[in-house]
C-alpha cells in the first residue's frame, strides 16, 4: 500500500507508522511510502528526489539505484561494517561485536555502501535485553537521521568507505542455533553468550 502526502520528494521504504515520516512531513517534505517491492516507474512517475530505506525487506537492484545515483540511503541498526544483513541487533550480542547505528548509501551489496554517519552504542549486558536494546537502537538511529537530514537533503554530507571485513548474516543463520530468538527476547543479553558456550 502506497501513501502519498505533501519541497523534496522522498520515497520512504519502510513502515507507514514510522515517526520519521511525520517528522519529514512536518519539515515540509513530500513523502511517498511503501513496504512493497518497487519498480523504476514508481521513482520516475513520482519525480522522487531521495530514497530513504528503514527496515525495508527487499534488495534494490542496479536498474533502480542507477535512476538516482547517491540518493538512496539506508538506516541500519548496526555499527557497520559489523552485522550487515538480517538481525543485526541479535548478532552484535551473540558474536560480541561492536553495537550501534549507521546511515549509509545503498549500493548493490547488502549494507556495504559508503557510510554517511554512525554512532557506536554501549550496553549493560547484565540488564539490557534484545527488546530494550532494539528500542534504544531505533531511537538513536532516528536521532542520527534527524541530525543528518539537512546534509543528506542538500548533498553536503561526507562519505567514508566501510573499513575491514566486518560480518554479514542471513535470516537462515539463526536456524543453526540451539535456542530460538524469541526465547531470549526479554532476557538479559548475556544469556546469548552463555548459550553460545553451551
Amino acid at each position: 500500500m502506497i501513501k502519498d502526502s505533501s519541497n523534496t520528494k522522498v520515497l520512504f521504504l519502510g513502515e507507514k507508522d514510522c515517526s520519521l515520516i511525520s517528522w519529514l512531513e512536518d519539515n515540509g517534505e513530500k513523502i511517498l511510502q511503501t513496504t512493497e517491492k518497487i519498480s523504476p516507474d514508481l521513482i520516475l512517475l513520482n519525480n522522487i528526489d531521495i530514497v530513504v530505506s528503514f527496515g525495508y525487506r527487499h534488495i534494490l537492484k542496479k536498474n533502480i539505484l542507477d535512476l538516482l545515483p547517491n540518493k538512496f540511503f539506508n538506516l541500519h541498526i548496526s555499527f557497520l561494517p559489523w552485522n550487515r544483513g538480517a538481525d543485526p541487533n541479535f548478532w552484535s550480542f551473540y558474536d560480541q561485536t561492536p553495537k550501534g547505528v549507521s546511515i549509509h548509501l545503498i549500493d548493490e551489496g547488502i549494507d556495504t555502501g559508503d557510510i554517511i554517519s554512525q554512532r557506536e552504542i554501549e550496553f549493560d549486558l547484565n540488564t539490557e535485553t534484545l527488546a530494550s536494546s532494539y528500542i534504544k537502537l531505533h531511537s538513536s538511529l532516528k536521532e542520527l537521521f534527524i541530525e543528518n537530514w539537512s546534509d543528506i537533503k542538500n548533498e553536503s554530507y561526507s562519505r567514508v568507505k566501510q573499513f575491514g571485513q566486518g560480518s554479514t548474516h542471513k535470516l537462515q543463520d539463526k536456524k543453526s542455533l540451539s535456542f530460538t530468538y524469541k526465547d531470549c527476547w526479554d532476557k538479559p543479553v548475556n544469556v546469548l553468550t552463555q548459550n553460545k558456550k553451551n
